[in-house]
């Protein structure tokens, strides 16, 4: 019985700063990686994200939303689904959310101005998906771990860049406080990345709604190697 994959968490060039690969090649590799669908999941304007940030939000939006709306196209072009998340970050702490367009980021300027638990006590009223990546990361400019189980509804247990450590103390985490397990790449490096995540249906998600929806129902199960079996 075939089932549908789905990559969570890749970073594209030139949006993210730290991402080494562009849109289209990203897109080539996973349509011929077996994969159904990728969602782009750059860093947000709090993060580490290419591009002049004196400018008003408008258009820092603007270009943040470009290298998924090229996506979007060139999916369309090589027969790959293609959806929108974002990683929103704070002094190394990161957050997958889901669910929200660019209208919806055009909306809310303020944003900007609230703290983390603002942002995202604001974003899951509106419907989106809330997960913490990568929470037990460790690295020379990560001052401390932080967590927030209540501001999230699930935790990245793998992401295919971290250590088992960090990948077993999460899915630790994730289950004594009943939140839900989910997996993704990380992926900055595209065909170069050695192994991989992501989430499985047994049938093709339809948007990022739908997605949202199977994700917080764990309708989903998760993916961990090297590529679609």
């Amino acid at each position: 019985m075939k089932t549908y994959l789905y990559e969570t968490h890749l970073h594209t060039y030139p949006v993210s700063k730290c991402a080494k690969v562009g849109v289209r090649e990203n897109l080539e590799f996973y349509k011929s990686a077996g994969y159904d669908g990728v969602f782009i999941t750059n860093h947000f304007l709090d993060g580490n994200i290419n591009g002049d940030r004196s400018l008003p939000y408008e258009d820092r939006i603007e270009f943040y939303f470009s290298d998924y709306e090229a996506g979007v196209r060139i999916g369309k072009e090589i027969g790959l689904s293609v959806f929108l998340g974002i990683e929103s970050s704070y002094k190394g702490t990161d957050f997958l959310i889901y669910g929200l367009d660019k209208a919806w980021f055009l909306e809310h300027p303020e944003i900007e101005s609230l703290t983390k638990r603002q942002m995202l006590a604001l974003m899951a009223e509106q419907g989106a998906l809330i997960i913490q990546a990568h929470p037990f990361r460790e690295a020379a400019y990560i001052d401390h771990i932080r967590l927030f189980p209540r501001s999230v509804h699930g935790v990245e247990v793998y992401n295919a860049n971290r250590t088992p450590l960090e990948n077993s103390m999460a899915e630790i985490y994730a289950q004594s406080y009943g939140l839900i397990e989910f997996s993704g790449t990380d992926n900055h490096l595209g065909e170069q990345q050695s192994t991989f995540g992501g989430m499985i249906s047994q049938t093709p998600i339809l948007d990022e709604t739908d997605f949202v929806k199977r994700v917080k129902n764990q309708e989903m199960t998760l993916f961990r190697g090297k590529r679609h079996d």
